[in-house]
């Protein structure tokens, strides 16, 4: 070994032990930063030392070049493992510093309100609900058979005069009303029944004050063996009185393919009579649809649009201000 090479070791271990002495006794990470640069940076000590590498012997340059990787790995463990300490001393500082109070009271974010069509619609299913109703649901787009012919409407029944529909490819339509649901609900379900199917209809009705293409009915069914038209009666009074109030009542007689007697139900409201829902017993043949025994099950339905109800509730008078999604309306309720 030459006198350089020794010389030159010699100047590597004494940098290395001042290097740790420094790392050790830094107290910031912008000191330790300046550390690293002063004997790792490319101008650094460590630098310097081995630009004396071309005076030595050949044969000594791979020994300095072991010697210097060997300072230049012990030195970056002990920069790493300082500057971790020194993190986490740091958030610990800055966790002392602030204070949290937990009890305040957050960022108020304004809340929107619920649409009126969505409130009537869980007021009424509340009360269904507590009545001892479950709530069934079906698809919008459905067959002629479900939507017609399985609630006692065959192709050439006249009854289909009574509603334009809105026809679609091979053989589907949009529903004119859930009481599809009551037929898909009654071939899954055995006796008794007891549900209420909310959901959007179709029709092609001319959009004026009180008609829209689109609406939202809720279908009535209960099925079980000895129900009567009284049964019938008590039911929608109950209803009747829970959303409008003590208010009076009449049945009118009517007629509807799937019920056999129907009605159409009345209340007084500030001083008139308005028609409110459809009602009936469940037509035999309806039943027969479904798989049930009409000698041993009768049942009754009854539907009404969402829309009509929530315009009596809250005295609108045109149904197209519910879908106008005009702020200066909805912001009243």
């Amino acid at each position: 070994m030459t006198t350089e090479l020794s010389d030159i070791e010699t100047k590597l271990a004494s940098l290395r032990q001042a290097a740790m002495e420094a790392i050790a006794s830094v107290d910031s990470l912008e000191g330790l930063e300046e550390l690293r640069v002063s004997y790792l940076g490319k101008k650094g000590q460590i630098s310097k030392i081995l630009g004396g590498m071309g005076k030595l012997d050949p044969a000594d340059r791979p020994r300095l070049g072991a010697a210097a990787n060997e300072v230049k790995v012990a030195l970056q463990s002990q920069l790493d493992s300082k500057r971790e300490a020194l993190q986490q001393a740091q958030i610990q500082a800055q966790l002392e510093a602030e204070t949290l109070d937990v009890t305040m009271p957050g960022v108020y974010h304004r809340l929107g309100r619920i649409h009126p069509l969505n409130s009537t619609f869980d007021q009424v299913i509340d009360i269904f609900v507590g009545l001892g109703y479950t709530v069934a649901v079906g698809p919008e787009m459905e067959t002629d058979y479900y939507n017609f012919e399985a609630l006692n409407t065959p192709p050439d029944h006249p009854a289909r005069d009574m509603q334009d529909t809105f026809y679609l490819p091979d053989g589907n339509l949009l529903r004119t009303h859930t009481s599809s649901v009551q037929i898909r609900y009654m071939e899954d379900n055995d006796p008794p029944v007891r549900i209420v199917a909310p959901g959007r209809c179709y029709r092609r009705d001319t959009v004026d004050a009180t008609h829209a293409a689109v609406f939202h009915q809720m279908e009535l069914l209960a099925v079980d063996e000895g129900l009567t038209f009284t049964d019938l009666k008590g039911t929608i009074a109950e209803f009747i009185h829970q959303i409008f109030g003590d208010v009076k009542i009449r049945f009118r007689a009517s007629y509807f393919p799937f019920t056999e007697p129907s009605a159409e139900v009345d209340v007084e409201w500030k001083g008139r009579w308005l028609e409110v829902l459809g009602c009936g017993m469940v037509d035999p043949n309806v039943l027969k649809a479904v798989g049930y025994d009409p000698e041993v099950y009768t049942g009754f339905a009854a539907g009404f649009g969402i829309e009509r109800f929530a315009m009596v509730l809250h005295q609108i008078d045109d149904i197209r201000r519910f879908y106008s999604s005009d702020l200066r309306f909805l912001q009243q309720f």
